[in-house]
């Protein structure tokens, strides 16, 4: 301890206006070996007792030890000690009040960690990354500013362009994990910062050829970008012209990687500061995105190309259509790549390796199926711009559809795709189906027809063989709204016999399935580890089981009750989904199924009736919100589609549903879901069976329980409704001397503000109407008006404006 205060003394004296005092300290100071200043600075830095010059002083010197002396000394130090210097840094940032000494402290770990990347880039000190990934969302802006900071000083290191670049690449995955609104603050200092590197560095590219760093700096720039979003606007302009530069000078085959990243960057500027911005930078064919685009294929850098298309798609939309010419040519050539296949034995396969890209599936009988995978990163980029340019452009993109399909539908039928980017190429090739029935409508029914032909077979295929469940429900989900599209006489028989045996061997593949799970856990090896992944099978078994609800709820939306005879194949097998004992999620699945047979199916529904309504009752008070969910909407579809038969059902579940309703949690958040269908069935059993229910009794406290603002859906119902109740000057609703529509301005302002109420609603133009007609009678407007805060008043002027 007294070692120490001598060692604060000496600090002191270091600072002295003494020339002979200073000159002794310093001679003092030189004579202690470097293990022990390290100890003593060390100490002085996170002293809290120590005065605030002192261990100023203490962080300068130990940064200059870290910066001078670094291979004579710290390389001689222990593990322990070492370990112990990095932990005091790391907590002295955390801790430290001064937000002075606080940036110097980060200015020594930034030195400490430039010194401790070895010559081959590697990091030695793999926690202060971690740390500062941690610091992003730390509540503590001192330490988010420090860690800013360092990053930024160390970037500036302009004799080491290796630590300069690995500073950068620290402050990439700062900001792309840093929320928007933390980052903003620092947003100023930061893009200035990262200009005046570029800029810096764009000179050494020109004078040296040197690139590591500008590459670096760009991506950094997009990053930043990316997160800052509108925010970036005012910053646009002061980049732009350097980024041009680049990409327009670029061209050397050394520096087409810089090229490619800064084309990466401008796309992702353009996408965070809007179609305004960029508006006059796009608006003709020499403009900048075309001439990036002419002569731009080379394979390592296509990937770059190909996703700054299609962001510039997002940003510009349906205006994109006039590149397409220029962009359709390099996509197409590298979306059509064709992986390497083989059949190996034993002997091939050790002539070749899997560095060369080469992966290898085991056949069995010393036999190997191998792929070269080279290419089909860029592959499954390219078809997935396909698929964004499909869904921003739709009719835009006609005149491509037909040779996307033709390259989309092979996709299905290849089964060796254990690479994932093969898996994801396929996956965005079921994606594109019914995507690219949406373009082609505008060509008529017969084009539309035709292309549907070319795909059914395949995707009912594909889901009968597709081994990947991620693969198989992204197939099944693209098949389900391919139907929905074209509507019914889109399946013939041949289809419909083909797809009730697969969808028949689905369920009784989940039944099966089950019981296997259940043996297992039976087994004498059964742990917490068996469990885990029994549960992540089951959870893969349900998304393919909602998935045979999508194509079912499809086929019945597109064919009514004419497809019964075809479903009552797979009846039981749903009748057995419905059973008490059966996992919550098969109840509500299996529910959800016979909600669709009763909605588009009705009054032939009812034959089923005595299958699935015990089932229904009971699920309206299940302890899963999911089931209750599937239950209450159930009823609502009795009461709307069921006809008469439903009649004493209805009456029946009225009581259970108000009493869900207004359970002391219905409204929490795992609960207000299959609360809010309650609420929308109690509605549609007022409207279409006011017979089942004491509509005058229940009406103000449905009303109360309005506006709906989670399932929008359902909003909408009990919108519909509610004009229906106001147009008819219904009393209880209105209220007397119309007092209650202060409170249903509230309603429906609450309802445009939460987005439950859309312009393109039917129900929009009617709530408009009730709005202009109170607007007309002096008084009452102005109580109305009144009674809203800012934002609902907000709201009832957009419905105005919009509907």
């Amino acid at each position: 301890m007294a070692e120490q205060q001598q060692f604060y003394i000496l600090l002191g004296n270091l600072m002295s206006p003494d020339n002979d005092i200073r000159k002794q300290s310093e001679e003092a100071y030189d004579t202690i070996p470097g293990q022990t200043k390290i100890t003593f600075l060390l100490q002085a830095i996170r002293d809290a007792a120590c005065a605030e010059e002192v261990k100023t002083m203490a962080a300068v010197l130990l940064r200059r030890l870290l910066s001078s002396s670094f291979e004579e000394i710290y390389p001689g130090l222990t593990v322990d000690m070492q370990t112990a210097i990095k932990t005091e840094l790391v907590t002295s940032i955390q801790t430290e009040a001064s937000p002075n000494i606080r940036k110097k402290v980060a200015d020594i770990a930034a030195e400490l960690c430039r010194n401790l990347l070895d010559d081959d880039g590697n990091n030695q000190w793999p926690e202060l990354l971690k740390f500062l990934f941690d610091s992003v969302n730390s509540d503590n802006v001192g330490l988010r500013e420090a860690v800013i900071s360092a990053l930024l000083q160390t970037m500036e290191d302009q004799t080491n362009p290796r630590v300069q670049a690995h500073a950068a690449a620290a402050l990439i995955n700062f900001t792309e994990d840093c929320p928007k609104s933390l980052l903003i603050p620092y947003l100023d200092s930061l893009v200035q910062h990262l200009h005046v590197i570029m800029v810096a560095k764009l000179q050494e590219l020109i004078q040296k050829g040197t690139k590591l760093v500008l590459e670096q700096v760009v991506t950094s720039i997009a990053s930043v970008a990316d997160t800052a979003e509108e925010k970036f606007v005012p910053y646009y302009d002061l980049f732009m012209p350097s980024l041009k530069h680049i990409v327009e000078n670029a061209v050397q085959k050394e520096l087409r990687l810089l090229r490619g990243k800064t084309i990466e960057c401008i796309s992702l500027i353009g996408l965070a500061v809007g179609k305004d911005k960029v508006h006059t930078a796009l608006s003709t064919r020499c403009s900048v995105h075309v001439s990036y685009a002419r002569g731009f294929v080379t394979p390592r850098c296509i990937s770059y190309m190909i996703s700054a298309w299609a962001r510039m798609c997002k940003i510009l939309g349906k205006e994109f259509q006039q590149y397409l010419p220029v962009v359709m040519g390099p996509l197409m050539k590298t979306a059509s790549i064709k992986p390497e296949v083989a059949l190996l034995d034993t002997q091939d396969m050790e002539n070749m390796s899997e560095d060369d890209g080469w992966e290898f599936v085991n056949l069995g009988d010393q036999q190997s199926f191998g792929i070269k995978t080279a290419g089909l990163e860029e592959k499954a980029t390219a078809c997935q711009m396909l698929v964004c340019y499909a869904k921003e452009l739709k009719e835009g993109f006609v005149e491509y559809t037909e040779q996307v399909v033709k390259l989309m539908v092979p996709l299905l039928k290849f089964y060796f795709h254990d690479d994932i980017l093969l898996m994801g190429a396929l996956t965005t090739s079921a994606e594109s189906m019914p995507l690219l029935l949406e373009c082609a409508r505008v060509r008529g029914p017969d084009y539309l027809t035709q292309m549907w032909h070319f795909m059914c077979d395949a995707l009912i295929k594909a889901i009968g063989t597709e081994p990947d469940s991620d693969v198989l429900s992204e197939i099944m989900h693209s098949f389900a709204k391919c139907i929905e599209l074209m509507g019914e006489g889109c399946l013939n028989n041949e289809h419909f016999e083909e797809l009730g045996g697969i969808l028949k061997g689905k369920l009784e593949e989940h039944f099966k399935n089950q019981e296997l799970r259940q043996a297992k856990r039976q087994d004498e090896d059964y742990d917490e580890g068996m469990e885990e992944t029994l549960q992540d099978e089951d959870e893969n078994d349900v998304y393919i089981l909602t998935k045979v609800s999508d194509i079912l709820h499809s086929v019945f939306s597109s064919y009514k009750e004419q497809v019964l005879p075809w479903f009552e194949q797979l009846l039981q097998l749903i009748v057995q989904l419905v059973c008490p004992s059966r996992p919550w999620a098969d109840r509500q699945w299996g529910l959800c199924i016979f909600d669709d047979v009763v909605e588009h199916c009705s009054p032939s529904s009812f034959k089923y009736a005595e299958l699935f309504l015990r089932a229904m009752a009971l699920s309206l008070c299940d302890t899963s919100p999911e089931v209750r969910q599937a239950a209450a909407y159930g009823v609502g579809v009795m009461a709307q589609y069921g006809g008469e038969n439903y009649r004493p059902f209805c009456t029946e579940a009225l009581p259970t549903l108000l009493g869900v309703i207004q359970s002391p949690d219905s409204k929490v958040k795992e609960n207000v879901n299959a609360t809010e269908n309650c609420i929308s069935a109690v509605g549609k059993v007022m409207r279409f069976r006011p017979e089942c229910a004491n509509v005058n009794e229940i009406l103000p406290h449905w009303l109360s329980w309005l506006p709906l603002n989670e399932d929008k859906e359902e909003a909408v119902h009990t919108f519909d409704f509610l004009c229906d109740l106001i147009e008819s000057n219904n009393p209880i609703v209105l209220g007397p001397d119309n007092a209650n529509l202060p409170k249903i301005f509230q309603i429906i302002a609450e309802g445009v503000a939460n987005e439950s109420v859309k312009s393109e609603d039917a129900c929009s133009k009617r709530l408009a109407n009730v709005i202009r007609q109170v607007q007309g009678s002096g008084g009452l407007w102005t109580q109305c008006v009144t009674m809203l805060n800012e934002t609902q008043q907000k709201a009832i002027q957009d419905l105005l404006n919009t509907a």
